[in-house]
């Protein structure tokens, strides 16, 4: 077996372990992961596979791509949490093969781009974002490919041509997931690279015409539909709301800092942040000075590119960064093998402080329960978990202290899959904190539940997702959702009090904070009150009128 035929193999187990096996086991979680799945199933009802539908109304927060692909998901799986999920963790994988394939071509050495491809798909934000269902792991995957296409283009004369069409189609497919910022940012990435080499002339050519052309076919269409049918509503929604607004407003104020996404891009590469901030030290250096690679310069413009596009937002998420993980894993991985060849003695004392970084991580989840004992408690098998946890740590030590670089290598990658693994073990405890499926299932099977359901507003696209019921959002003195959803909105106690009386009996599913709100004004009015059962940070509740 040849060398890239045994890295791609090893690839694609440690891809299906890291990011399929026990996707079925927890339910879809609230809020977002049933926003995307819930769309996806109301489409189906509505038989368009080109509006997206949310609580029975078109809504145009996001493209329709993924939409699509969850449905076909549901199609190919059933509707369950495996088929939701199915699609982000295929494009995880797929986005580390294409990294290592970008890696050999940049490189020239299938150990870099191993190395740099296996730390892309074993980084904490990877895998999280491989394992829930949003738009932000197929956005970041097209962008590589687009990204990728144009470097193998640059790199392998004889790929120009269908490199600069293949660049062109991925960046469709990307506006096609999350909007334009798919062909911008690699377009952006591309220019800058090619104007500070003074070879701009290389855009100049036949192909990049023609993928450009095949670029607005793909994309465009979608957007005129949704324009011609939706009109002003359209544009005022996906234009406006979801993206201009969103650069002049903060959806999360405490996110809104200069230093979040800096943070962000470092921490999230857990558990190779030192090799990740030495990576950008070292490839910044000699960017700065002019001594960077080709590769290096490329990598570098393509995190300055989106880091600078989302940095002046003052809506702020950790998601929306992640089309440079890619860029970031390819230096990191580059970092490693140059500190192990240039510095053996530097390197060990790397590897020791990114092992005292796992050792600090894994203490903190081992007295989590102290802290957090009602989502999961010293039971048996938690105590059997963390015991692994330590045993495979102080392999890790052994392999270190050893100089065994490889073992070591393997060891810091499984880290994360194992905590999830791990962390599987214990869905019983953790899903009834962020899944509303028990209390919604629980809910059904209450005689005479007909009628609108109360709900607040963090629980609100679940109850509509595994109800199928009208939602009425209990929201006293707060905001609506960034995007309105067109529900009913009881953002006062006279709009409340009227719901319930013109209800008549009243099912709901409510935070603690809503209940006890929900209890004292209903009482005063003559209405009583009965809390049915309390499932997690969810109770569920049976208001009568009479």
């Amino acid at each position: 077996m040849n060398l890239c035929l045994r890295n791609s193999l090893f690839l694609l187990i440690f891809g299906l372990l890291a990011f399929f096996i026990g996707n079925n086991v927890l339910s879809l979680t609230n809020p977002d992961e049933v926003f995307y799945a819930g769309t996806a199933k109301e489409m189906a009802r509505q038989c368009t596979w080109t509006t997206p539908y949310l609580f029975d109304h078109p809504q145009f927060e996001k493209p329709v791509l993924t939409y699509d692909l969850i449905r076909i998901g549901f199609l190919i799986f059933g509707e369950n949490s495996f088929a939701a999920r199915f699609f982000p963790a295929f494009f995880a994988l797929l986005g580390g093969f294409a990294a290592y394939w970008l890696g050999k071509v940049a490189f020239n050495d299938s150990r870099r781009a191993l190395i740099s491809a296996l730390m892309l798909m074993s980084s904490g934000l990877y895998i999280g974002l491989a394992r829930t269902v949003f738009t932000d792991m197929i956005f970041t995957v097209f962008i590589l490919l687009s990204l990728a296409s144009f470097y193998v283009a640059y790199a392998r004369p004889t790929f120009k041509s269908s490199g600069l069409i293949f660049f062109h189609i991925f960046a469709a497919l990307a506006v096609l997931t999350k909007g334009p910022l798919g062909y911008a940012i690699p377009l952006l990435t591309i220019f800058i690279f090619l104007l500070m080499r003074r070879e701009i002339k290389f855009m100049a050519v036949r192909a990049f015409l023609l993928g450009f052309v095949l670029m607005l076919l793909l994309s465009v269409p979608w957007y005129a539909l949704m324009f011609k049918r939706y009109g002003d509503v359209f544009i005022k929604e996906f234009f406006y709301n979801d993206h201009w607004r969103r650069l002049l407003e903060a959806e999360h104020l405490k996110n809104d800092r200069w230093y979040f996404y800096p943070a962000s891009m470092l921490g999230c590469m857990f558990p190779w942040v030192l090799f990740a901030g030495a990576g950008l030290w070292r490839s910044g250096s000699s960017f700065i000075k002019g001594r960077a690679t080709n590769f290096q310069q490329f990598l570098i413009l393509w995190i300055l590119v989106v880091f600078i596009v989302f940095q002046v937002a003052h809506s702020k998420l950790v998601s929306y960064i992640f089309p440079l993980f890619p860029a970031m894993a390819l230096l990191t991985g580059d970092c490693w093998v140059s500190c192990y060849e240039e510095n053996k003695k530097k390197f060990k004392t790397m590897l020791w402080w990114t092992f005292s970084l796992c050792a600090v991580i894994l203490l903190v989840l081992l007295i989590g329960p102290l802290k957090f004992s009602h989502y999961v408690s010293f039971t048996p098998k938690f105590l059997a978990i963390g015991a692994g946890e330590i045993i495979f740590l102080g392999l890790t030590a052994f392999y270190i202290w050893h100089g065994r670089i490889r073992e070591a290598f393997v060891c810091f990658s499984v880290q994360l899959p194992l905590v999830f693994f791990g962390a599987l073990l214990l869905h019983k405890n953790i899903e009834p904190y962020v899944s509303t499926q028990a209390a919604a299932q629980y809910l059904s099977e209450q005689p005479a539940a007909s009628g609108k359901i109360i709900s607040s507003k963090f629980f609100a696209r679940s109850v509509k997702y595994y109800l199928n019921k009208d939602v009425a959002l209990m929201n006293i003195n707060g905001k609506n959702y960034f995007s309105p959803h067109p529900i009913e909105n009881l953002d006062s106690h006279e709009e409340l009090i009227a719901f319930l009386r013109r209800q008549g009996v009243t099912y709901g599913v409510v935070s603690d904070h809503d209940w006890e709100d929900l209890r004292t004004f209903s009482q005063h009015n003559g209405m009583n009150p009965v809390l049915l059962k309390v499932i997690g940070d969810k109770y569920i509740v049976k208001i009568s009128a009479g």
